[in-house]
């Protein structure tokens, strides 16, 4: 915001933060993995600063001031469902829909299930299934029909609770591609690369004081598209302080407070 120019109470300013990197999306073996499942060019990640605590009861306010704020609209990425190129916003979004999505998954065990329930096999291949469709995938596996067919006899492996976690979400992206996916015979791909996005995007920065308690408060958004029809918005406000003695950290403790939320639609 400029110098001398009015704000509005309660108002939310934004910041795109270009130098914010990510390299869960640049690494050779990441980007070879989404060349083969079709994601790759279709998957970008970035980040944009801003100026107050985020309230879970603003949410909607929140959401359209990010898509109002000039600073946001010639920066934000969008992939043209026509063209298939990324764009930016452009213009000013008129209608927002945002839901809650919890982060509340910290280990890959979550995934355990899998083997216990014969979807993958000990040495962890796949198992295969008989050819089905489930519009617009193909389903092949034991993992692809978990993942979609809610009649399917081990749906109810993962509970809705579960479903709804960024971590199962982003598996899941990832296990089913895009258009001209091949799909991997094994699980272990799928589950190291959710495991390098999901740590790089989520983090939890400790602040620590020398001889004295300091306070630190950091507000940043992070925006991942995935093929073209989903955005998560990643919120992080972080509060944290520590106490150091002597140069060495001898009794700390922080705190950290999360709100994760998918954008679902929009429309201009």
């Amino acid at each position: 915001m400029a110098a001398g120019e009015p704000r509005d109470s309660g108002s939310y300013y934004f910041r795109f933060l270009p130098q914010r990197t990510f390299q869960c999306l640049s690494t050779q073996e990441t980007t070879s993995r989404l060349r083969q499942w079709s994601m790759l060019g279709r998957v970008a990640a970035q980040a944009f600063g801003f100026d107050q605590t985020f309230q879970a009861y603003r949410k909607d306010d929140f959401v359209m001031a990010f898509f109002k704020d000039p600073n946001v609209i010639p920066n934000l990425k969008l992939l043209s469902d026509s063209s298939g190129q990324w764009i930016t916003l452009g213009s000013e979004v008129k209608k927002i829909e945002a839901t809650n999505v919890p982060c509340t998954q910290l280990s890959m065990s979550f995934f355990h299930r899998l083997y216990d329930e014969d979807i993958v096999r000990d040495d962890g291949h796949i198992i295969k299934c008989l050819d089905s469709f489930y519009d617009p995938f193909p389903i092949s596996d034991e993992l692809r029909k978990v993942l979609l067919v809610e009649d399917s006899e081990k749906y109810e492996i993962f509970s809705q609770a579960d479903r709804e976690e960024f971590l199962f979400c982003l598996f899941k992206h990832l296990c089913l591609g895009g258009a001209l996916c091949q799909y991997e015979d094994v699980l272990n791909p799928y589950l190291e690369t959710t495991k390098l996005i999901y740590k790089d995007l989520v983090r939890i920065p400790l602040a620590c004081a020398t001889l004295q308690q300091s306070l630190t408060n950091r507000h940043f958004l992070t925006f991942l598209w995935i093929r073209s029809g989903v955005m998560f918005m990643f919120y992080t406000t972080v509060t944290g302080w520590g106490k150091c003695l002597n140069s060495i950290l001898s009794d700390y403790r922080f705190y950290c407070f999360y709100q994760f939320f998918i954008l679902t639609s929009f429309y201009r």
